[in-house]
């Protein structure tokens, strides 16, 4: 049986969030986190309504879906994210002990692949480069209306 929910299916949902997230201001970064083929969570930025740095797409997406789980470790589960983790976003999904990441656009400035090292846990396979040119364009698209 062919099923309709593939990375591709689950990283436009993941644009969904990040539109959502242009829509009320924030810089659109959209998440969600899949387990057996069901989203737990749904998250987007949330720096600038939450005034807190830390309040990131992914940030937020782990905390749904551990709160979801009840449990801290998200093994069995899958991010996909439209811009690549940044430091300290990479940094949690270490220790969330995450199975997969799939993000879309690179970031060139902050991503996490910026370190020579990758910070993201052994087990976590990481794969990039899915719909980034949708992620791009509502990055610049967000960037060009700011400084408009």
């Amino acid at each position: 049986m062919i099923s309709p929910f593939n990375d591709e299916y689950f990283m436009k949902q993941a644009l969904q969030e990040a539109k959502k997230a242009y829509d009320s201001g924030e810089v659109p970064v959209g998440a969600v986190v899949v387990a057996n083929n069901q989203i737990i969570a749904r998250a987007h930025n949330f720096t600038e309504k939450l005034n807190d740095v830390t309040a990131h797409a992914e940030i937020q997406a782990i905390t749904a879906a551990s709160e979801y789980l009840g449990a801290k470790y998200l093994t069995g589960c899958t991010l996909y994210v439209t811009l690549e983790p940044c430091v300290m976003c990479g940094g949690a999904l270490y220790w969330s002990q995450i199975d997969k990441v799939v993000f879309g656009a690179r970031d060139e400035k902050r991503g996490a692949s910026r370190l020579q090292e990758s910070i993201y846990h052994p087990k976590t396979l990481v794969t990039n480069g899915l719909l980034a040119e949708e992620s791009i364009l509502l990055l610049k698209s967000f960037f060009e209306k700011r400084r408009g």
